[in-house]
């Protein structure tokens, strides 16, 4: 885990800022849709899909 020097204001930990922004967008999504969320819509928001490709891709 990266922390932030004291009284610094970087932030370094860009896994961290990655997983607010999908949180955001999720919130987001979810606060647009008139019922709950299916989990192929969860799956769609956090780009699950896109991930798993990129996966593959890479172990060629």
């Amino acid at each position: 885990m990266h922390v932030a020097p004291v009284g610094g204001t970087a932030v370094q930990d860009h896994v961290a800022l990655a997983e607010i922004e999908l949180c955001g967008e999720l919130i987001i999504a979810a606060s647009a849709a008139e019922d709950r969320l299916s989990l192929e819509s969860i799956d769609e928001v956090l780009r699950v899909a896109e991930e798993r490709e990129s996966a593959d891709f890479d172990r060629l």
